[in-house]
């Protein structure tokens, strides 16, 4: 068992009173490490792309208060913010290349940051673990005031990479359902993660909220417009239909790749839990999008029955047969005999298009 040494969760703890604090998204440009020539010289590159978050947070957290803001005690980062994504880097490669140790000289890194500017400091990397050699997951992380990784999330679905739920029965006999859905129970409310196109699935935030979830740190990087996006629109119904704050952190733009850089930049946000966004960023770096978060007025409104209690109106058991079914895309396609397999890049569009025959040939879709 890994669960000692790889915090994914926290014993329930009260605020510390009812004072509202600052939450901001932090809009960064991730760098891709995809040109760099090896190990050593990304390695050296993420952590000075670590050196220059302190500085930038610091700066932002002053001119939030002088906007007449809250402290900050939350902070979110953007998606893969060190490491761009692995484009077709094979995944043993990038696992060796880019993917942090759960204990490695980057978390290191951004827990000073935490500790110094007294913050909960949010993100997302992609990581190794032991127990799965030659993978690596894509991580969203909150790291306490006290430098130490009190949330750790896996993203459970995606198009490209391997999740846990591709390796899912041993995923569940090494850390649970506690390493699956974490919530982190702390002083500034109870704290879990969203990662990227993870906001577009229902059933991810409402089993965080299920378990106690009331603000969702979620790091993307996604096309910015000034049209409604799917991403938009999925950000603000997952607060209301749960009652929980979003804060979501875009990348400004994505440097060192054949991508345009600005093609995944701006609409970094900050939503309450009835819908409304209550900032909103423009493109580029910046702090723009932060928001006071009042936890005891969320607590309130949950504790209020009425027809806008989506959450307490929930009736779990109707659906637990339609989803216990298992008719879409199943676990452990990375499981064979009983041995997790190594995959090559085009694995998962394999799976995806063998899961569309089958409910195809079903008449399921």
């Amino acid at each position: 068992m890994m669960a000692a040494s790889l915090p994914l969760s926290l014993e329930a703890a009260p605020l510390a009173d009812a004072k509202t604090y600052a939450a901001v998204a932090l809009q960064l440009a991730a760098r891709s490490i995809e040109r760099t020539p090896d190990k050593a010289a990304a390695r050296k590159q993420m952590l000075e792309t670590i050196a220059g978050i302190g500085p930038k947070m610091r700066s932002a957290s002053i001119f939030i208060q002088q906007y007449g803001g809250a402290p900050v005690k939350l902070a979110v980062l953007p998606e893969y913010f060190l490491t761009s994504y692995p484009g077709r880097i094979s995944i043993p490669d990038f696992a060796d290349k880019a993917a942090l140790e759960v204990d490695g000289p980057e978390y290191e890194a951004l827990g000073k940051i935490a500790q110094e500017q007294k913050l909960f400091l949010s993100g997302n990397a992609y990581e190794q673990d032991k127990n799965f050699p030659g993978l690596y997951f894509q991580t969203s992380f909150v790291i306490a005031p006290n430098g130490n990784v009190v949330l750790r999330y896996r993203r459970l679905n995606s198009m490209f990479a391997p999740t846990p739920h591709d390796v899912w029965s041993k995923y569940l006999d090494i850390y649970g359902l506690d390493g699956v859905f974490p919530v982190a129970k702390t002083e500034i409310g109870n704290l879990a993660a969203i990662a990227s196109e993870e906001i577009l699935y229902p059933e991810i935030a409402r089993a965080h909220a299920l378990r106690g979830a009331e603000i969702f740190v979620h790091s993307s990087s996604e096309i910015g417009s000034p049209m409604a996006t799917p991403k938009m629109i999925a950000k603000r119904a997952r607060a209301f239909e749960n009652l929980t704050y979003v804060i979501s952190a875009n990348t400004a733009g994505i440097v060192d790749t054949a991508l345009p850089e600005a093609s995944a930049d701006g609409n970094s946000m900050v939503v309450d839990w009835k819908g409304n966004i209550l900032s909103q960023s423009n493109s580029g770096e910046t702090f723009t999008a932060f928001a006071d978060i009042d936890v005891a007025a969320l607590r309130a409104a949950r504790r209020k029955p009425g027809m806008t209690n989506t959450l307490s109106r929930q009736r779990n058991a109707l659906f637990a047969a339609v989803y216990a079914a298992d008719t879409h895309q199943r676990a452990n396609s990375l499981i064979e005999n009983g041995i997790v397999k190594t995959p090559d890049r085009d694995h998962f569009s394999r799976v995806s298009e063998a899961t569309i025959e089958r409910l195809a040939k079903d008449g399921l879709i």
